[in-house]
């Protein structure tokens, strides 16, 4: 049973005692991990890695899974500003620099809001989750974000996952 799972079974309360436990799964390009004062946790994500793929984002999405979002990977580290065009759930934006630091936190966006939603300079990855997610699992910046895409990240996936 993985992450998913376990937190459906046993409800948010214990899967967040759980969870810093499971977090440490092996780095997978389906996984983006986050650590911080709150312990660890993973989500199962999509990447959007190319401009079709990051205009498409989760336009349309009717639902997703407790700790399910994707993964918005840059080439290089820029400005970057979002919107609910066509979003259908709230989401949390983690808005993250070169090196998987948190920079901000946006939490529940209103799905189809026009308004641009700036996640800074300097900016390479976003992780969309469930809107709330975040401030439930304590995510904020100066967490670490963990993903093979992060090259040289504060939370390397070469680091052993007893570390940390």
């Amino acid at each position: 049973m993985g992450i998913r799972g376990i937190a459906d079974a046993v409800g948010p309360g214990l899967a967040l005692a759980i969870l810093p436990v499971l977090a440490a799964a092996e780095c997978r390009e389906d996984r983006v991990s986050i650590r911080g004062d709150f312990g660890n946790v993973s989500f199962r994500a999509e990447v959007a890695d190319t401009n079709e793929e990051r205009a498409q984002g989760l336009m349309h999405v009717e639902e997703m899974g407790r700790l399910e979002g994707m993964l918005f990977v840059y080439d290089r580290p820029q400005s970057v500003a979002f919107w609910m065009k066509n979003t259908l759930i709230p989401l949390d934006m983690i808005f993250a620099d070169a090196r998987g630091v948190v920079q901000k936190v946006h939490d529940r966006a209103q799905p189809h809001d026009l308004t641009g939603i700036p996640g800074g300079d300097d900016i390479q990855y976003v992780l969309e989750v469930n809107g709330g997610m975040a401030e439930t699992l304590g995510i904020a910046p100066g967490a670490e974000m963990r993903h093979p895409s992060i090259a040289e990240g504060a939370w390397p996936c070469e680091e052993s996952d007893s570390a940390g």
